[in-house]
């Protein structure tokens, strides 16, 4: 690993750091950085994350805050609703949080997206930090200040823009992942190297066999890579009002699948799918060789993830993603490779083209 901290910038000087370890040692020190002594903390967690960390990660808290509380929401995708953050600010009501206090959210990216949207909304918003335990929330959603929740079965379609203080990765834990959860998480990183670093995309193939073994130095040094790509693209687009949306690639096909699958299929999952889709889209238009749309799917099966889905129709999956919150103007903002490692924004994709991608990943 090139370093053990990244700083973010955000809103001209001031930026907050990434924070890479092995375990929760130094999680009091550094938060101590951030003038805790007064200040009350809750540790929002799920009833998967709470029994194998948050006992630490409580005690590493009381070395440094003032009052700590947690708060342990149902795991599962199916529980990101307003009506569990109504839980959450009741908690903080009846603790009596003021503005000066802090949320810390410790899990994957489910808790980090509703805790980051508790704190801000509570009180018109307060401090959080992000303690991401899977993959996917270390390399994607714990970093960038997105937060919120599903509503009526729509991914993230009520949420807001806000910056953690602090993320504190400890890789360690991923060792306590499923490997279908790990193997999501593959979804993201490898994403990262099909729209900005096409040499990374060449690391991942040839680093499968460490990452797959759960090599901790190899995991450290890729999530610090996929990290320094997800803070770059962020820092120049904070609030996604353009190149920021290359991150969504994958995003909106893998988003109506998701939901059309009833989230039976990961989130990670529904994105590799909705990958292929964006790939032999820009393969159909002549920016990448049917080579290198081969070499998407290589690399995506090779971290267990699959290509294509079965037991739904194109024209449905076409119609959900008109629902999509990444459409503008009714034109959907697709997600294409302008060649390997390079992604850009279209929004001219039809819907007839929409339906051929959909198509070649349906069985």
């Amino acid at each position: 690993m090139t370093a053990d901290i990244l700083q973010v910038r955000r809103d001209g000087d001031f930026s907050y750091p990434i924070i890479f370890r092995k375990d929760f040692s130094d999680l009091s020190a550094q938060l101590k950085r951030l003038e805790l002594a007064k200040r009350k903390f809750c540790i929002v967690t799920d009833s998967t994350v709470a029994p194998l960390f948050l006992n630490t990660v409580k005690k590493e808290l009381e070395r440094c805050a003032y009052f700590v509380t947690t708060y342990v929401l149902p795991a599962g995708e199916e529980n990101k609703t307003l009506e569990q953050i109504q839980g959450i600010y009741q908690h903080l009501i009846e603790m009596h949080f003021d503005r000066k206090d802090f949320l810390a959210a410790l899990g994957g990216g489910v808790v980090g997206d509703m805790t980051g949207f508790a704190a801000a909304t509570y009180l018109r918003g307060i401090d959080f930090i992000q303690i991401p335990t899977t993959l996917l929330a270390q390399v994607d959603s714990s970093i960038g200040g997105k937060t919120g929740v599903d509503f009526l079965k729509y991914k993230n379609m009520v949420g807001a823009f806000h910056q953690p203080r602090m993320v504190y990765m400890n890789v360690s834990t991923l060792c306590t992942l499923p490997l279908e959860q790990f193997s999501c998480g593959m979804g993201e990183v490898v994403k990262h190297g099909f729209i900005r670093d096409a040499s990374y995309s060449q690391w991942l193939y040839e680093n499968r066999a460490g990452i797959l073994a759960l090599d901790t130095d190899i995991l450290s040094e890729m999530i610090y890579k996929s990290c320094v790509i997800k803070k770059t693209v962020v820092e120049h687009d904070p609030t996604e009002q353009g190149e920021r949306a290359v991150l969504n690639m994958g995003h909106t096909v893998g988003h109506a699948v998701e939901k059309l699958k009833d989230f039976r299929l990961l989130h990670g999952q529904c994105v590799a799918v909705g990958t292929v889709a964006s790939a032999y889209l820009s393969m159909r238009r002549g920016m990448i060789t049917v080579e290198e749309y081969e070499e998407v799917r290589k690399l995506l099966e090779a971290f267990g993830l699959p290509v294509s889905t079965d037991g739904l129709r194109a024209e449905e999956v076409l119609s959900v993603t008109k629902s999509d919150k990444k459409m503008e103007q009714g034109k959907i903002k697709f997600i294409l490779m302008k060649e390997p490692g390079y992604a850009v924004v279209d929004k001219t994709v039809t819907d007839e083209e929409l339906l051929t991608a959909i198509r070649e990943i349906l069985e």
